[in-house]
C-alpha cells in the first residue's frame, strides 16, 4: 500500500478489500510481478493506493486489459478490480468470455448492488425491492428484472477454474475473504485458468445508512440472495 489517503466515503468497504489484496500480494512476494488493472467506479483511482504496477481500463474493459497483458506477459500476475457497475453491466460481455475462454487472469469483483460513484442509481446486482436514486420505490422485478448472481453464472464456464463469493461485513468474514483471494492468485500461479473472488461490499452513502447499520442490512439482505461459498474449483486447485 502507498501512503495516499482513501478518497472513498466513511464506512465504505473497498479499504479493506485493497488491504487484503495488497497483503496477499505482499505475503506471496509478488509484488514485483504483479500488475492490476483498474475499473472504471468508486475504485478508479486503485492505482494511486497500491505500490504495484497498474494500468487503467475503460469503463467494463478491464478483463479485455487483463487478457492482453497476460498474453504478452504470462509469467507475470494480473488481476482486475471491478464493481458490480463495471463487471455486472457495461463489463458482462468482457467477463463472461475471458472466464468461458479460461484466460489465466484473476478478477476481484466487488459487488455492494447499486452504482456508487455516479449517484447510487440502480445496477444489476441491486436487490428486489431495494430503493435507488433511478428506483425510488424499490426494484421492480416485473419492469427491471431479477438481480444477476454473476459468480453462479460464471461457475457453470468450463474455463472458470475457481469461483468464490465472501463478505467482509465482519472479522470472520474478513479472514475467509483473505483466504479466497489467495486462493485465486494461486490458481493463477499455478495456471490452472479463469479465477474471480466477489465481495459482497457496503455502501452506506447509497443506501442511506450508517456505516455500522450498513455491515448488518449488508449480513441481513445480501447474503440471503447471495450465498456465500465457493461455486467452481476445478480439481487441480
Amino acid at each position: 500500500m502507498t501512503k495516499q489517503r482513501f478518497h472513498y466515503c466513511p464506512g465504505c468497504t473497498h479499504g479493506i478489500i485493497h488491504r487484503l489484496v495488497a497483503e496477499v500480494i505482499d505475503e506471496m512476494e509478488i509484488r514485483e510481478d504483479t500488475i492490476g488493472v483498474a475499473p472504471v467506479g468508486c475504485s478508479v483511482l486503485l492505482y494511486n493506493y497500491l505500490d504495484i504496477d497498474m494500468q487503467e481500463a475503460a469503463h467494463g474493459r478491464a478483463p479485455a486489459l487483463a487478457t492482453g497483458i497476460k498474453r504478452v506477459l504470462p509469467d507475470r500476475m494480473v488481476f482486475t478490480y471491478q464493481g458490480d457497475g463495471d463487471l455486472a453491466s457495461i463489463g458482462t460481455a468482457e467477463i463472461i468470455h475471458a472466464a468461458a475462454r479460461g484466460e489465466n487472469i484473476t478478477a476481484v469483483f466487488v459487488n455492494n448492488a447499486i452504482y456508487g460513484m455516479t449517484g447510487g442509481q440502480m445496477a444489476p446486482t441491486t436487490l428486489a425491492g431495494q430503493a435507488t436514486t433511478t428506483s425510488k420505490t424499490g426494484r421492480n422485478i416485473q419492469s427491471a428484472g431479477f438481480p444477476i448472481r454473476m459468480s453462479e453464472m460464471l461457475a457453470t464456464l468450463d474455463g472458470a477454474a475457481y469461483i468464490s463469493r465472501v463478505s467482509i461485513h465482519n472479522p470472520a468474514h474478513v479472514i475467509k475473504a483473505k483466504k479466497a483471494l489467495r486462493k485465486a492468485f494461486e490458481t493463477q500461479k499455478r495456471g490452472i485458468g479463469f479465477s474471480m473472488v466477489e465481495l459482497l461490499s457496503t455502501c452506506p452513502t447509497n443506501w442511506g445508512l450508517k456505516p455500522t447499520e450498513a455491515l448488518k442490512w449488508l449480513e441481513e439482505n445480501m447474503i440471503p440472495y447471495y450465498p456465500l461459498g465457493e461455486f467452481k474449483i476445478k480439481q487441480e486447485v
